[in-house]
């Protein structure tokens, strides 16, 4: 688990961030869990019956680059339209580059989130409309925003004096049910 680490701030000072709630994934063992070769329905049940055919290891399968790679948990709602809840964990890549539209966690005014990356240019006329109305002036909307993917939570429109970093990019989401 790391405490902290320093990172290079917009007005070339350096600050000190709590990253005490991010944990790199460390594959010391591996971890196979028997991967039935049938899928599963989610209306009525199949009637095929349940065949192992081979064994998956959970590392593989949750970890692109071990070395970038880390978990976080999630403590707001704020991306809940798309599945992401309180306490879920995600798998976070920081050697995947991020894009348009990617799930990330960025980190701004002092805090990390978990919201959809915007990049301006790259929307469609409509996606414009949509989210700053008709009369937009497209040289007046930030390159990048984050949107969050819940109506209740507004959308994060960087302004000039702030920096906004994107730290990695949300490759999968682990949800506990018990």
């Amino acid at each position: 688990m790391f405490d902290s680490t320093i990172t290079h701030i917009k007005n070339h000072s350096f600050k000190v961030i709590d990253l005490s709630k991010f944990f790199l994934i460390k594959k010391t063992t591996i971890a196979f869990i028997p991967f039935v070769l049938s899928k599963i329905a989610a209306g009525f049940p199949s009637p095929a019956e349940d065949y192992i055919d081979k064994t998956v290891d959970m590392n593989e399968l949750l970890i692109s680059n071990k070395d970038a790679t880390f978990i976080v948990q999630v403590e707001s709602l704020s991306m809940k339209n798309i599945g992401i809840h309180i306490n879920d964990y995600l798998i976070v890549d920081r050697s995947i580059r991020s894009q348009h539209s990617d799930i990330v966690v960025a980190f701004i005014d002092n805090d990390f989130t978990v919201k959809r990356l915007m990049i301006t240019q790259n929307m469609l006329h409509d996606e414009l409309v949509e989210f700053f109305g008709s009369s937009y002036d497209f040289d007046s909307l930030p390159a990048v925003w984050l949107k969050p993917e819940n109506e209740e939570c507004t959308p994060i429109l960087p302004r000039s004096e702030q920096e906004l970093v994107i730290w990695g990019v949300v490759s999968k989401v682990i949800k506990n049910f018990k």
